[in-house]
């Protein structure tokens, strides 16, 4: 069974989407987050997926009074990204009550510190992000592109004892057009025993249904939830 993984992405405190990470085609869904996370959590989902653009565009991390305010009022598991980039950040977001965080660019900038957050929290704590733009990793909410090939990054974290990846498309973010089925094929064939978390262009039920016959660990959905075409009824019945 998939786990399904809602998401929320924040800035200024407001339950937004972005459209291919573009901060100019931003729409704003709620200005509560904790108003849809507690939706979320009486629809049966257990899981929740936080986002701090505000944090990934400043380095550091800016909305954790948000994240603060849905792990104290939801019992959802909620793994945090974006602005996580030092010591003191990763403090501040497993204090303020994630149960793991998802961190991207700084397991390209800064591999050691990263590597260190492995082996000091363990690697079902930390989640390598993993995004790609033609299958080079993209950092920075993907404002920069790197030279380095999607599979190669994620299996020289596998060595080192990652157990979780998200991997966005970054092309298939935000356009409900689908996800990125062969990257999630391809990283299958490279690290098996990966939990690999799909993200990014998932536009109704049945891709939701094809990715979790490719036996994809979990997947995260965003837009397609905001716009009305997957409905919470529709994702209970993958909840376990």
């Amino acid at each position: 069974m998939i786990e399904i993984i809602p998401a929320i992405d924040l800035i200024e405190g407001k339950c937004v989407r972005l459209t291919q990470g573009d901060y100019g085609q931003k729409t704003i869904y709620n200005e509560n987050p904790l108003e849809v996370a507690l939706q979320f959590e009486d629809a049966g989902l257990k899981r929740l997926h936080l986002v701090d653009l505000d944090g990934a565009k400043a380095k550091k991390v800016v909305n954790w009074k948000v994240l603060d305010k849905i792990a104290s009022r939801t019992s959802l598991h909620i793994d945090f990204g974006g602005g996580v980039q030092s010591d003191d950040d990763l403090k501040i977001v497993f204090e303020n009550g994630a149960k793991q965080v998802t961190g991207g660019s700084i397991a390209v900038k800064q591999p050691d510190l990263f590597q260190n957050w492995i082996s000091v929290h363990g690697g079902e704590k930390i989640i390598l992000g993993a995004d790609a733009k033609k299958e080079k990793v993209a950092v920075s909410g993907w404002e920069e592109g790197t030279e380095i090939w999607v599979y190669d990054f994620v299996e020289q974290y596998v060595e080192k004892g990652i157990q979780y990846a998200i991997s966005t498309d970054v092309a298939k973010d935000g356009l409900l057009q689908g996800p990125s089925f062969d990257l999630y094929r391809n990283l299958q064939d490279k690290c098996p025993d990966l939990k690999i978390i799909a993200s990014g262009g998932v536009s109704g039920i049945g891709d939701v249904e094809k990715l979790a016959e490719m036996n994809v660990y979990g997947v995260i959905i965003g837009k397609a939830i905001y716009e009305n075409r997957i409905s919470l009824v529709d994702l209970q019945r993958f909840s376990n």
